[in-house]
């Protein structure tokens, strides 16, 4: 049984960074492709970045450059470093896990993925 778990939320100014973490327990058991999503009330919830079970990293082109995922070899912590934050970024940040979306976990439906955090709260003020 999979179970998420972040932390690492706050509130930064503009140009700061900060780092999410999320206990990822059971993901090790089978080809988990695990990633962030973020959403904003009101809005969709969107892929931010995703490893697939291979190791490949995809991100979306709105944080290219500036935020990085990261897996520890036993594959029971997942991380998101967050540099050069803007405004835009705010958002409440999720953690998530899917067996069947591959290299394909961000532009899947978010209805349609396994396992999710509870999310954790970033905001960035200018």
């Amino acid at each position: 049984q999979v179970e998420l778990v972040e932390s690492g939320g706050g509130s930064v100014q503009s140009g700061g960074s900060l780092r999410l973490s999320c206990a990822t327990s059971g993901v090790a058991d089978d080809r988990y492709a695990v990633g962030w999503f973020r959403q904003v009330p009101g809005k969709e919830r969107e892929g931010v970045a995703a490893i697939d079970p291979d190791g490949g990293t995809t991100y979306a082109e709105s944080v290219k450059g500036r935020f990085s995922i990261s897996q520890d070899n036993a594959k029971t912590t997942l991380d998101l470093q967050m540099n050069a934050l803007k405004p835009e970024d705010t958002a409440t940040y999720y953690c998530v896990a899917d067996k069947s979306a591959g290299r394909y976990l961000l532009i899947s439906p978010p209805g349609t993925l396994d396992a999710w955090g509870q999310g954790t709260l970033v905001t960035v003020s200018s």
